[in-house]
C-alpha cells in the first residue's frame, strides 16, 4: 500500500521524488497565496446586510420624525426667565478710595450686559464694561462674566425684582453697613 504525505500543494506518493527546488517553489507560492488571503480579510470593512429589493426600505417606509424644538436662550434650565427680568440698575456702591461709585448697569435679554462706572470725585474715574450674564442658583444669583479677562466675575443676589445685591468674590454677602444695593430704574427715567 502506498504511503501519501499531504503537502499545501497536493498529493506526492513516497516512491515519487519530485524536483525540490520545484517543490520549494509551489509551496513559496502557496505560502504566499495564503498570507495575502489571510491579510486581505482584516483589511475588509464589515458589510451591512442586503435588504431583499422588493422589501420597502424603513426609512422610506416611515416619515421623518419633527426635530425636537431647542429651549430658546431667554429661558433657562432653571426657569428664570432673562427676558423677563433684563433691565437696567442703578444705584451708589461703596469705594474704598472715593466717596463713591456711581454705577449703571444694564440687563439684556440676550444674556448679555452692559456696565457704566463712575469714580466720584475721581479724574478719568470713568469706567465701562460688557460682558454675559448667567442666573444661578434657581435665580437667586446673578454672575456677570465680563468679556474683558483682566475684569473677574461679579456675583450679584437677586434681592426682588426690583433691587440686586452685589456680593464677594466666593458669592456670599458682604458683612458691613455700607449700601451695596442698586435699584431697577422703570422705563419712563
Amino acid at each position: 500500500m502506498p504511503c501519501f504525505v499531504v503537502t499545501p500543494i497536493g498529493f506526492i506518493d513516497r516512491f515519487h521524488h519530485p524536483n525540490p527546488e520545484s517543490l520549494m517553489t509551489k509551496q513559496s507560492l502557496a505560502l504566499a497565496c495564503l498570507a495575502a488571503l489571510a491579510l486581505s480579510a482584516c483589511n475588509k470593512p464589515a458589510e451591512a446586510p442586503t435588504a431583499p429589493a422588493d422589501a420597502p426600505k424603513a426609512a422610506e417606509a416611515a416619515p421623518a420624525a419633527p426635530a425636537p424644538e431647542p429651549i430658546p436662550a431667554e429661558v433657562p434650565k432653571t426657569g428664570f426667565d432673562i427676558a423677563a427680568f433684563a433691565g437696567s440698575f442703578s444705584g451708589t456702591l461703596p469705594c474704598a478710595d472715593c466717596a463713591g461709585i456711581d454705577t449703571k448697569l444694564e440687563f439684556k435679554s440676550d444674556g448679555t450686559y452692559a456696565i457704566e462706572e463712575t469714580y466720584q470725585g475721581k479724574k478719568d474715574g470713568n469706567a465701562k464694561g460688557d460682558g454675559t450674564w448667567t442666573a444661578e442658583e434657581e435665580g437667586k444669583r446673578l454672575r456677570l462674566d465680563p468679556n474683558s479677562k483682566s475684569d473677574q466675575d461679579r456675583l450679584f443676589e437677586v434681592v426682588s425684582k426690583e433691587e440686586i445685591r452685589l456680593l464677594d468674590q466666593e458669592g456670599k454677602a458682604i458683612d458691613s453697613q455700607l449700601n451695596y444695593n442698586l435699584k431697577r430704574v422703570s422705563a419712563a427715567q
